[in-house]
């Protein structure tokens, strides 16, 4: 097959990417004078900020107009597809307001369920049964409230990898290409997963540009809650072929920032703080101790995922066995650079 001409629902692939990556670049510029308007902006009067200027938010709403675009250009027209719209402008409403003026972390909780529900009983994305190993995993009435907690759970990680310029935009690019990647070689260009991966890869790369460090502005809540909401419904289509593929693959595309929330939470249940409160002690964080530069700590953070996201596209063309160990080493290198950091435990560092 000619990769030039690769199409989806009659529209060339290379298309549908440039389009959605004009429009954010079109639209970022006008978002951002519409942050500073309404006074959507981000200062540097807490302990979890790495910049030191006033810096407009709402980046996310671009993200979410050239989404909306690509939608209506190039998606078909389907209920599960407006599940997705109806959820998406929820999770934008709630994000907006937010970047606002921050909410209580009950009302953005309450959004997003209520976003994940839609997707889930509306648009019926859930979990579907598989057989794993031999054995035969049946979810039942479960699987709509797990998909709920999965959904919700995902937009929460993606929200916590929203430390540095360009980390959770670059790496939620890096995760649709992946996916992008493995539809084409499973044959899937046609499947909804795939065509909402070419739409935010656009999207995402658009605004990028005006992101990646240093950052003329942020996406704040309103572009991280988004991503991880579309990500992790990304995630749910792919179960529908009920193999151990779909079920590894998106996991651990998604490792780095769900076990960074995972440790988050211990760090401030061991600190007897609330798990909504903010801090500086993420993976990216303790990284940036390290390198002192934001752009050197982005790049170190995109190949991790780059390198989960290569073996997760080798075990779709390859040796199975090969890449499950190829997966464990590289768990295993993660948590050991994991554990030579303060994420969880702060290390003693006197002199001995």
């Amino acid at each position: 097959m000619n990769i030039l001409n690769l199409r989806v629902n009659n529209y060339n692939i290379f298309l549908i990417i440039l389009i959605c990556f004009l429009s954010a670049i079109i639209l970022t510029p006008i978002v951002k004078k519409m942050a500073f308007h309404i006074g959507a902006v981000d200062r540097p009067d807490n302990k979890r900020k790495v910049h030191n200027k006033i810096m407009p938010r709402l980046g996310g709403l671009a993200i979410f107009l050239a989404f909306l675009i690509g939608y209506m250009i190039f998606a078909p027209k389907t209920t599960q597809m407006l599940s997705v719209l109806i959820g998406g402008f929820i999770i934008i409403l709630f994000g907006i307001l937010d970047d606002i003026k921050p909410l209580k972390a009950s009302y953005k909780f309450l959004g997003q369920i209520i976003a994940a529900s839609i997707v889930v009983f509306y648009g019926n994305i859930t979990f579907q049964d598989m057989t794993i190993f031999g054995i035969h995993f049946t979810f039942g009435l479960f699987a709509y409230p797990i998909a709920v907690l999965f959904i919700v759970a995902i937009i929460n990680a993606i929200n916590f990898a929203d430390g540095l310029d360009g980390l959770a935009v670059g790496t939620s690019t890096i995760y649709f290409i992946t996916i992008a990647i493995i539809g084409y070689i499973l044959s899937r260009l046609g499947g909804l997963d795939v065509i909402l991966c070419l739409i935010m890869i656009g999207s995402c790369l658009g605004f990028l540009v005006y992101n990646f460090n240093p950052a003329s502005i942020f996406m704040g809540d309103t572009g991280s809650m988004f991503l991880g909401f579309i990500i992790s419904i990304i995630a749910l289509l792919g179960f529908k072929t009920a193999t151990i593929t779909s079920l590894i693959i998106p996991l651990l595309l998604l490792f780095e920032p769900i076990l960074d929330t995972i440790l988050a939470m211990l760090r401030r249940i061991n600190k007897g703080e609330s798990l909504s409160s903010a801090d500086r002690e993420h993976l990216h964080h303790q990284l940036l101790k390290s390198t002192k530069s934001v752009r050197k700590t982005v790049l170190i953070m995109y190949g991790i995922n780059i390198l989960f996201a290569a073996v997760s596209i080798f075990y779709t063309l390859g040796d199975k066995k090969i890449s499950m160990l190829l997966y464990g080493v590289l768990l295993l290198l993660f948590v050991i650079l994991v554990l030579k950091t303060d994420i969880l435990f702060a290390h003693d560092k006197s002199d001995k």
